[in-house]
């Protein structure tokens, strides 16, 4: 399955911070901000999480639910979500399936090596399960603001 804007969203079920088993199917009938990010406790990922929860309000006044999911096991979400009060929940997509099926598992490169990761992504699904938006590549400042407003005047 290909993602593409205006098509059905491919389903997941992952495991969530809160030990259960959360699909894409759970949500139908709400705005899911679904955003992949590459680490849990690494700077970028905080703040992006931070900004998030910062927001959360906002997003719940939008009938949006924010996922997050990145290739990290379960303990390491709930000690993210503690450690920072996230409100929502952190997926656990360890075998990068559901990451591969939103064509965000990619070769990168750092120092010289090469490596395959997460890039930062947000999928914006709207109430029937239709991609509605993406945002690939993100830039972290400003990000969740741009997420929000394109709920606000679009869905």
């Amino acid at each position: 399955m290909t993602v593409e804007i205006g098509k059905q969203a491919p389903g997941f079920t992952l495991e969530a911070n809160n030990g259960e088993k959360v699909s894409l199917e759970d949500y139908k009938g709400k705005n899911v901000v679904l955003y992949f990010y590459p680490k849990d406790m690494t700077p970028g990922c905080t703040n992006e999480a931070c900004d998030f929860r910062d927001n959360h309000q906002s997003f719940e006044e939008l009938d949006a639910v924010i996922l997050g999911v990145s290739p990290d096991p379960v303990e390491s979400h709930k000690k993210f979500i503690d450690k920072h009060d996230l409100p929502f929940l952190l997926l656990a997509d360890e075998d990068h399936e559901t990451a591969k099926a939103y064509d965000v598992w990619k070769l990168k490169k750092r120092d010289g090596k090469e490596y395959h990761g997460i890039e930062r992504s947000t999928f914006i699904i709207d109430k029937e399960g239709t991609l509605a938006e993406e945002f690939r590549k993100v830039n972290v400042d400003g990000h969740v603001e741009q997420a929000l407003n394109y709920i606000k005047e679009n869905l």
